[in-house]
């Protein structure tokens, strides 16, 4: 029989479809698109004249928009915000409108094209992350910005359109709504218990065993007990600590290491799926125009962390229109085939 769970942190109910569960074989998984498929690159080294210049690289050389970098992060060419101008907020009788602004950027992992997630270097991962969390820092010194999510989109039915490695962060005039949801459902769960939701979470996770699919000293990847999708997993630092952007190099590379065992560990099971990644961190506490007690507990109650969303599903018309998921593998049985994957 199907069960209903509820997920304290997003107050989402989920349906773990028991009777219809599927085995990683029986997914049939749209395989990203071959590199050789596609026209030249506009993210390979030579085309940097192609691209807008550079706001930060981690290079062997000094001079700016050469071919010689080993990470660079760009402007998009068509992005989702633009980064220049005024809010100008109003209301419009019952609605609200401000202007698109924002920022939208490109993190280009590797000079290397045809590499997929678990196949990136460690270190050269961990420079794409050190750049990422960079670029984070330097967009939440703007006042205009609320939040700004890290994100990777592998895949075509992942929303990638080039197979060249890459990573992108839009920073967001709002917090999103399901952000601010986890925000408040943390900051309820301290005032009541004097404790942090997810590392009271984390404990539970790891004490059942269960759900848990990789664990070393610094980090814990599990199946969230409510997920949404097959194979659905979120990986948390086991020390409390509210937001990405304020971890270390060594750090950085700790994590990196642990999620190429994860993505390692995805392509045995599931054979290279598309999927998408995403750091939920803190929000800007120094925005404009911010209440009083803005996420003032935030340094408590909150807990960043990765969540990692293969894509073996669509979402159908029951999950639009009821908002409840349906999941046809249960987390217990995703996370057993992937502690048992060799990486």
């Amino acid at each position: 029989m199907s069960e209903l769970r509820h997920d304290p942190v997003s107050r989402r109910w989920v349906i773990v479809a028991a009777e219809r569960s599927l085995r990683p074989n029986e997914f049939q998984i749209a395989r990203p698109v071959p590199p050789n498929d596609e026209p030249p690159c506009p993210f390979c080294p030579g085309q940097e004249a192609g691209t807008p210049k550079e706001l930060y690289a981690v290079r062997d050389g000094d001079k700016a928009n050469a071919p010689d970098w080993r990470v660079r992060v760009i402007p998009n060419k068509r992005p989702v915000l633009a980064i220049e101008g005024t809010l100008d907020r109003r209301g419009l009788g019952l609605y609200d409108r401000m202007r698109g602004i924002g920022a939208h950027e490109i993190v280009i992992e590797t000079p290397q094209h045809k590499l997929r997630p678990f196949e990136l270097p460690h270190l050269q991962f961990a420079a794409a992350l050190t750049a990422a969390r960079t670029r984070l820092v330097d967009l939440l010194k703007d006042s205009r910005f609320k939040y700004a999510l890290l994100h990777k989109n592998y895949g075509q039915t992942a929303g990638a359109t080039i197979f060249h490695p890459t990573q992108q962060i839009v920073a967001t005039p709002v917090t999103p709504f399901s952000v601010a949801t986890k925000l408040q459902t943390s900051r309820a769960h301290f005032h009541l218990k004097e404790r942090c939701l997810f590392c009271d979470m984390i404990a539970q996770e790891i004490e059942d065993g269960s759900r848990v699919v990789q664990i070393d000293e610094h980090f814990v990847t599990f199946a969230p007990y409510a997920a949404r999708f097959p194979f659905e997993l979120q990986v948390y630092p086991r020390q409390h600590a509210h937001q990405f952007t304020g971890m270390g190099d060594r750090d950085i590379e700790r994590l990196a290491s642990h999620m190429l065992g994860v993505f390692s560990r995805l392509n045995t099971v599931l054979g290279d799926p598309p999927l998408n990644w995403m750091v939920v961190n803190a929000p800007n506490t120094e925005t404009q125009f911010r209440r009083g007690g803005y996420w003032s507990t935030l340094e408590y109650d909150f807990h960043w962390h990765i969540e990692i969303l293969p894509r073996l599903t669509p979402l159908a018309g029951f999950e639009w229109g009821t908002g409840f998921y349906i999941n046809p593998t249960a987390p217990e049985d995703a996370a057993a085939f992937l502690r048992d994957a060799a990486t």
